[in-house]
């Protein structure tokens, strides 16, 4: 059928929200947008526990009920007040909806409307397109260069907020870079999780196997990172794939920084910004770590570009940057990490999402797009990995159903690019290298 015949199916009809679960059992949202054709559009919003100040607001209703994490405000502002505004626009003008949706809200942080009320619009307007045109995700807000596999970086040890651990340190990662293709990576890294599991119970019993959020172990008695990083490497090793991993890490230092004092409370002891970027130096010469996120706290721009510069790897900016262009442009100026972890919720629109991500691409900032803790099965993550020709994913380990649901679509996506897809390996930060 001719488009331009078409264009009328393209209004939408509807929009509305309801309460779900996500993988905590705690309450989020899920969107749906109705063309006036009858195609669908649906999306779920993930919802953050580690999060930084600075991120645009996720709104909770408060009160007894779910402990107060309840959406139904936000649930009720995409019913009541986004609905009506979106009635009758053509549900592929993306970034005209999103502009709309910013300015409906009127607020900086996204607090009257709710951040995850916005985010779940914009999203199921992106899917609801995309469904109108019956092509993929990836493909309708990617475009036809939409080929590049995203490396996994899999937290495969937890601890801080995320873990009942005495780790403080949040993740301690494993990347599959030494292989030719995703699906590859992905059996290897499997085959990884599974013998890390056997090693940390002969070491630290079987409570090691008990998961945090994002299915990482949470050994009982492990306190130091490096602990975490040999029983990594040794599963690595045992199975063969020496070489073909390197290790990355997210500190979320915020979470260990007292603003009094201006120290940071690792492993029972104090540091300065200067000692813990010591550390951060020793620990990246005795170890293949290739990628540290928030290794300072979420204010410090200055020591961000100090450690950048000492070490020649990938420095993110989680809390730093927030996925928001402000701090993000900000950063860039004075060095301030290489490489912007990208969560569509921290900001709220998907095109505002995008501006940030192609802002670090034209910086040669890598851009990893990342899940929150709180996560469900919806897959448009997967989608927009590939979307943005990104080069990596975070997304937590291959062992809970909201984690391999992105895995799962990765292999799809893959099977449906053939010879198309490519795997950058070792040029996770860089993929067009």
């Amino acid at each position: 059928m001719e488009i331009s015949n078409f264009r009328g199916g393209f209004k939408i009809k509807s929009v509305k929200a309801r309460e779900i679960l996500d993988c905590r059992g705690e309450p989020t949202l899920q969107v749906e947008v109705t063309t006036e054709d009858g195609t669908v559009g649906r999306a779920d919003v993930p919802a953050g526990r580690s999060t930084g100040k600075y991120e645009a607001l996720d709104l909770r209703d408060g009160g007894s009920r779910y402990g107060g994490r309840g959406v139904l405000k936000a649930a009720r502002n995409v019913n009541e007040s986004i609905q009506p505004a979106l009635k009758g626009v053509d549900v592929t003008r993306q970034r005209e909806i999103d502009s709309l949706l910013i300015k409906l809200d009127g607020t900086e942080n996204k607090s009257r409307l709710g951040a995850n009320a916005i985010v779940g619009v914009s999203l199921a307007v992106a899917r609801a397109a995309a469904n109108i045109f019956k092509i993929p995700l990836y493909r309708y807000i990617g475009g036809p260069n939409s080929h590049i596999m995203p490396v996994p970086l899999l937290n495969y040890v937890n601890g801080g907020r995320l873990a009942a651990t005495e780790l403080d340190f949040q993740e301690h990662i494993i990347i599959p870079v030494g292989f030719k293709t995703f699906s590859e990576a992905m059996r290897a890294s499997v085959e990884v999780y599974h013998e890390l599991g056997k090693i940390l119970v002969g070491k630290y019993g079987r409570h090691s196997l008990n998961v945090a959020d994002e299915g990482g172990y949470t050994p009982p008695g492990m306190n130091d990172p490096r602990e975490a990083f040999d029983t990594e490497l040794e599963a690595v090793e045992n199975l063969g794939y020496g070489g073909k991993y390197v290790l990355g890490l997210d500190a979320a230092a915020s979470h260990l920084y007292d603003e009094k004092t201006e120290r940071y409370r690792l492993m029972s002891r104090e540091y300065s910004r200067e000692e813990l970027i010591d550390y951060y130096v020793d620990l990246a010469s005795t170890y293949p770590i290739q990628s540290i996120e928030d290794p300072l706290h979420e204010d410090d721009f200055e020591g961000f570009a100090e450690l950048t510069k000492r070490l020649n790897i990938q420095i993110v900016g989680d809390d730093l940057f927030v996925t928001n262009m402000a701090r993000l442009r900000r950063g860039i100026s004075v060095g301030a990490g290489n490489a912007l972890l990208l969560k569509v919720n921290q900001v709220g629109t998907l095109s505002e999402a995008f501006d940030a991500a192609e802002t670090a691409f034209r910086n040669r900032y890598g851009v990893q797009v990342s899940e929150r803790s709180g996560q469900t099965e919806d897959t448009w993550l997967a989608d927009l990995a590939v979307a943005l020709n990104a080069g990596q994913i975070k997304t937590g380990a291959p062992c809970r159903s909201e984690r391999t649901a992105q895995y799962n679509r990765l292999l799809i996506i893959e099977e449906e690019l053939g010879s198309q897809a490519f795997y950058p390996g070792v040029n996770f930060r860089q993929p067009f290298l």
